[in-house]
């Protein structure tokens, strides 16, 4: 049994959670995304993860400007949280910033409610959730909410279609940094249904939380049900610890490489956040749940009209 995860006040000011990210500038700004993801690889060409790959400087070269994305963002993906080589910081928040631009961002205020799409739903907190199909990492919510595992580092396996992975590739490589000054003071694993914040970074969302959600191998247990409503509960309570935060975006806790079904995955989302919106009256504007594959979507709707949560 792990001990009690720690608490927020803790890590706080170790991750400089309360100060506005300013993103470092890069006199190579000029060069266009595709010389900046160039220029990075040139740059942690001395890293020793690079060095283990055999990159050399200049090997980009060789390369179309999709595949030297692809690996630098292997590079990044695969490296420990340690400092980067001088200026490398500079030219990734260039990069990054510019590709964030590049990127449609929704604002999740803006999204309709589960009212406004499913007009005869019973669900009792269809007036302040939006169900929402898209990309996480282009959703502009005060936080958005990571599915994580205990070590709370990140996806570490290139290219790997997890939203760990996809939210740490957006956010960049400070999001991994926090994380493991966090995991450290912390010092053992992050417990099932606790949560943590960081900044958001190159994110359009302000913070990320990330919550660590049951295992499921084998059949669904009432066990696992717990843990995955305690994931839930454990973001809009740690949400509240920050001022100004309104809209939280969930993800599919669980529902992926962890194996929670979807459809009892989702009805426990709903329940557990109508719950908490039922107790909290007014802290929050909009809980999204966001879902990005159609099955996902189709496990939240079956939930909302012919399963609907009904106490």
């Amino acid at each position: 049994m792990y001990a009690t995860a720690l608490p927020l006040a803790a890590y706080r000011a170790d991750v400089a959670l309360d100060e506005l990210f300013r993103p470092a500038t890069s006199q190579g700004a000029h060069a266009g995304l595709a010389g900046l993801a160039r220029e990075a690889l040139d740059l942690l060409s001395d890293d020793p993860v690079a060095v283990r790959a055999r990159l050399r400087p200049g090997a980009a070269d060789r390369l179309d400007d999709a595949a030297a994305r692809r690996l630098l963002r292997t590079v990044l993906t695969v490296r420990a949280p340690e400092p980067l080589p001088t200026a490398t910081d500079r030219v990734l928040d260039a990069l990054l910033s510019g590709e964030r631009l590049a990127r449609e961002t929704t604002d999740a205020a803006s999204l309709p409610t589960i009212r406004d799409t499913l007009p005869h739903t019973t669900y009792r907190a269809a007036d302040r959730t939006a169900l929402w199909q898209g990309d996480i990492t282009t959703l502009g919510a005060d936080p958005v909410v990571n599915a994580a595992n205990s070590a709370l580092l990140g996806c570490f396996a290139p290219m790997h279609p997890c939203i760990d992975n996809a939210i740490h590739t957006a956010a960049g490589p400070r999001l991994r940094a926090d994380c493991h000054t966090i995991m450290t003071m912390q010092g053992h694993p992050e417990p099932t249904g606790t949560a943590k914040i960081t900044r958001g970074y190159h994110l359009p969302a302000r913070y990320v939380l990330h919550t660590v959600g049951p295992i499921v191998d084998g059949p669904l247990r009432p066990a696992h049900e717990g843990a995955l409503a305690a994931s839930y509960r454990a973001c809009l309570d740690l949400a509240t610890e920050v001022d100004g935060l309104r809209t939280v975006a969930f993800c599919g806790i669980s529902t992926g490489v962890f194996g929670c079904p979807k459809k009892p995955a989702a009805r426990t989302a709903l329940d557990t956040v109508a719950d908490w919106l039922e107790t909290h009256p007014g802290r929050l504007d909009r809980v999204i749940f966001n879902v990005y594959a159609d099955d996902d979507h189709a496990a939240y709707t079956h939930a909302l009209t012919e399963g609907t949560p009904s106490r």
